[in-house]
């Protein structure tokens, strides 16, 4: 049922009748069910709850579910104007400030409730994340627009491509920051996507998402994007990153790199961590505390626009049982590269290892990582790690297994052989690999 549907939730029964009586949703109505009658305007209402009710706001304002019993009548009383969202103009900026551009991809950040489910779906534009969060005209010059409108489960690597043009071409256009609002639930791959393809930027580029849509009342969404603001104009270094909530408060946000940051939680504001390295920085008191050293600085002149990603690489979730026809699966389909989660240190079942060592010799990349959150792999401790060494599986130190997964796309769509694309792998490029930690500095929260 489309979203726009003039009786939007309505099936069986129910429907039939609001649809003969040529009632539709905003009408001011009314209902005689049970020598009762009932007037109100008509609402809609969730598709997937009780559909033998109608549902209307009542003129105190409350709304009433009339279950619909024996014979049923509905009168339209007047047309209503259908609610709809009219965004006030944009605020007045102030001279000086730093220019940022804010991209809507879509997510939970752009989002309000959708009555079929009783979820959210798609719905404010960038122009509408300004008219709310006004606040924002007092940290930099906005400009807004809509790259695609998706559910972030939807991304693909031609996506990550084609944001990656957009970044590029706006750093080109001179603007001192970039946003980059997302859903949440792939957020940590496109940042590792445009990590890749944007190595070293002049600019930070600032992936932010809502754990909360902006409709709901313990939204984080316009915290989050005035820290990310906040970060995207005026933090002194530029890197690609992820702005979301530090923990439950709103007094303290986190910046993450985008090749290390993963989501550990389904709906905690605090569901965003670093792994396996601190956060860069945090936005506390609207100030940016930097967190770690070596950090692109702003102004960078050794940027590279390196774009391009294969769909031909996949991840591949180890577990007791898998059996190795799910690899020759993926690799008759046209995989050309997949990325191992092992558990522990790096292993797999010894069943797999022939079928792996059959497919590496055939051309075929396979790298390891680790289920476990925290830590890297070794394959040299236990015999299983070293026969897949020999088998011509490539250790991924301490890449995330996603990160991996976004790499291995990324070298898949420029080298020539698999050697090259080894060679590639195991190559730092964005923070990815390798890294010894630098101690965290800490934060004073007083």
């Amino acid at each position: 049922m489309a979203v726009g549907d003039r009786l939007q939730g309505y099936s069986g029964r129910v429907r039939e009748i609001l649809k003969e009586s040529g009632v539709e949703i905003g009408d001011e109505i009314e209902v005689e069910v049970r020598d009762e009658t009932y007037r109100g305007i008509l609402m809609a209402r969730y598709e997937l709850a009780d559909p033998n009710y109608i549902v209307i706001k009542l003129p105190n304002g409350y709304n009433v579910g009339i279950r619909v019993e024996g014979e049923v009548k509905v009168k339209r009383i007047a047309s209503a104007k259908k609610p709809r969202f009219i965004p006030p103009p944009k605020p007045k900026f102030k001279e000086g400030l730093p220019k940022v551009t804010i991209m809507s991809t879509g997510g939970t950040i752009a989002s309000r409730i959708d009555y079929r489910t009783g979820g959210v779906r798609p719905a404010l534009t960038a122009e509408d994340l300004l008219s709310i969060v006004p606040e924002l005209s007092n940290i930099a010059e906005i400009d807004a627009k809509i790259l695609f409108s998706i559910f972030s489960e939807d991304m693909t690597p031609e996506l990550w491509n084609r944001m990656a043009i957009e970044v590029d071409r706006l750093i080109k256009d001179g603007v001192d920051g970039v946003i980059i609002a997302h859903g949440t639930d792939t957020m940590g791959y496109s940042a590792a996507a445009l990590s890749f393809a944007l190595q070293k930027p002049p600019i930070p580029i600032v992936f932010v998402g809502a754990q909360r849509s902006s409709d709901r009342p313990s939204s984080d969404a316009a915290t989050n994007l005035i820290a990310a603001t906040r970060v995207a104009g005026h933090a002194p270094f530029a890197e690609v990153c992820v702005v979301m909530h530090a923990w439950h408060s709103d007094d303290l946000l986190a910046v993450h790199r985008g090749t290390r940051v993963r989501k550990l939680h389904t709906s905690s504001r605090d569901a965003f961590r670093s792994v396996n390295s601190p956060p860069i920085a945090y936005v506390k008191d609207g100030k940016i505390k930097l967190n770690s050293e070596n950090l692109n600085k702003r102004g960078s002149r050794e940027y590279r626009f390196e774009p391009g990603f294969s769909s031909k690489a996949a991840l591949v979730k180890f577990y007791p049982g898998m059996d190795a026809d799910i690899l020759e699966f993926l690799v008759e389909k046209g995989v050309r590269g997949i990325v191992l989660e092992g558990t522990g240190l790096g292993h797999v079942s010894t069943r797999i290892i022939p079928t792996i060592k059959k497919l590496h010799d055939d051309g075929i990349f396979f790298g390891m990582t680790s289920q476990c959150i925290f830590g890297r792999v070794n394959m040299r401790v236990y015999d299983t790690g070293r026969d897949l060494l020999k088998a011509g599986v490539i250790a991924l130190d301490d890449m995330l297994p996603e990160t991996a997964y976004v790499k291995l796309s990324w070298c898949l769509a420029r080298a020539r052989n698999l050697e090259e694309v080894e060679e590639l792998m195991l190559k730092p490029i964005a923070g990815e690999l390798g890294e010894r930690s630098m101690p965290s500095m800490e934060v004073k929260l007083e």
